[in-house]
This record gives structure tokens, C-alpha cells and sequence, in this order.
């Protein structure tokens, strides 16, 4: 089967790759544009293999919606300069949109994702994988996403809450990184340990059982007051707590946030 110069230049829309690689698979595979794609694809996979224990620091965080449900996704490359590439973008974009396709919960990168992963390897020339990813299902939902795609915020509540304000707790969300929703949601070993370590700086001070105890307790306080979303200051309006947003009836159940790399 022969060829045509816009057969190669459709090769080449499709892959990504130069002409000469697009030229190349055609002549292995006689002009069959399907076999010249497949042809390509293993054989600069086979390429890309081998550098999957390269570093990558960089990449992208996107959030994605489907009928009910919402997904956070990461995926990471090299360099930045590829991570800011349109492609690449578009590619993250597709694999979000896939994500929310998955049971709910941490996302495992399924053949269609992997695929869109082998496929950016290809055409960067750079190593990249699918970090991570969470999927919500059911409630509301709202996000945040800094300029840089690197750091973003997936948020689920109930009840009724305007877009500005669910901007504003997902960009405050980002910024102060809390533990949790509220004191019920960090572990009973975390607070033991504030209060232990209170108790003997206190001590160690000179303070007598009584009064250490009394300090642990101001401590752990303090700590879940800035720890925690519902009772940290709105980062937006700091004379207002995030609870102070929220109208009767509606209540954050749950959120995610990812930092590239983090």
C-alpha cells in the first residue's frame, strides 16, 4: 500500500511525532495508517520504558465532574516547560475527565489512562505518570485551582452556598492546608501527643500537675482553632471563622487537596 505526504501529515497530527518517525512507521507498515500508528506507539513506548525512574517534579493538577460526582486527579512530568505545553494540558484534562468514570474513593489509572500517560511519554520525550487522584460522589461540589495548575482544592458540601463563598473556602483550603473539617476529624493519637508535650514543657517550666493540665488543655485548643477548617480564620476576611460562612443547614463533608508532589 503506498502513501502521500498528507497521509504522513496526518500521522503526524495524530501522534504528535515528526514527520520523519511518521514517514518511517508508514513505509514499515506499507501506507496502513492504523499500523503505522500502533507501530509508533510500541516502538517509542519500548523508548519511553526506560525512562520511567526519571524524576518528575513537575505536572498539573486537574478536577473534573460528572452526573453527581467530581475527581481530583495529578499527573506529573519532568519539566515545565512540557507541563505548561497545551498537549499536555489537553492530555490532563482528557484524563480527568476519565477519572470521574471510576468507583469512588483513591483513583487506580485504568488501560484508558495509561494509555493517554504512554501516549504523553511518547510525544514529550519526557518520563510522566499518573500520581494520584480522588473521586467524589453524590452532594455538591466546588473547587479551586491556582493559576499555575499546581496546588487546587476539591470541596463537597450540602445544603446552599453561594459560588463566591465556595471559591473562597477552596482558596482557603490551599493556602492554610487544615487537618480536617473540624476536631472530630483529627486522630485521637495527634491530640494525646499536643497534650503530653504541653504537659511536660509545663513541667519542665515548673508548673505543678494542675496547672500543667490546665496549660495542655489551652494548648490542644489553640491547636484544633488553627487547625481545623471550620474554626480557622477565613483567609479572605480573617474577622469571620469558615463556620461563619456557612448558612443553616449546609455543612462541608468533605474535601481534597493536592500540592504537586506533596
Amino acid at each position: 500500500m503506498s502513501f502521500t505526504a498528507k497521509d504522513v501529515m496526518s500521522l503526524r497530527e495524530k501522534t504528535g511525532l515528526g514527520m520523519m518517525d511518521c514517514k518511517k512507521a508508514l513505509n514499515e507498515t506499507s501506507g496502513d495508517p492504523v499500523a503505522a500508528e500502533e507501530w509508533l506507539r510500541e516502538t517509542k513506548k519500548g523508548k519511553m520504558d526506560t525512562r520511567t525512574e526519571r524524576a518528575t517534579g513537575e505536572g498539573k493538577v486537574s478536577i473534573s465532574y460528572g452526573d453527581g460526582c467530581a475527581a481530583i486527579i495529578e499527573v506529573r512530568t519532568e519539566t515545565d516547560f512540557t507541563a505548561r505545553n497545551e498537549n499536555f494540558i489537553e492530555a490532563v484534562e482528557q484524563i480527568a475527565a476519565l477519572a470521574v468514570q471510576t468507583a469512588d474513593g483513591n483513583i487506580e489509572a485504568t488501560d484508558e489512562i495509561t494509555s493517554l500517560v504512554d501516549n504523553l511519554r511518547i510525544t514529550t520525550g519526557e518520563n510522566a505518570n499518573f500520581a494520584r487522584g480522588f473521586k467524589y460522589s453524590g452532594s455538591n461540589y466546588g473547587e479551586y485551582i491556582h493559576h499555575d495548575g499546581k496546588r487546587a482544592c476539591l470541596l463537597q458540601f450540602e445544603g446552599d452556598l453561594d459560588s463566591g463563598s465556595v471559591k473562597g473556602i477552596c482558596q482557603h483550603i490551599v493556602f492554610h492546608d487544615p487537618m480536617g473539617i473540624s476536631a472530630d476529624d483529627v486522630p485521637a493519637e495527634k491530640i494525646a501527643q499536643i497534650r503530653a508535650d504541653a504537659i511536660q514543657e509545663a513541667k519542665d517550666a515548673g508548673k505543678n500537675d494542675e496547672i500543667a493540665e490546665k496549660m495542655s488543655e489551652g494548648k490542644v485548643r489553640k491547636h484544633l482553632q488553627e487547625n481545623t477548617l471550620l474554626a480557622q480564620k477565613y483567609v479572605l476576611d480573617e474577622t469571620k471563622t469558615i463556620q461563619d460562612l456557612l448558612p443553616e443547614g449546609t455543612a462541608i463533608t468533605a474535601f481534597t487537596r493536592y500540592t504537586l508532589g506533596g
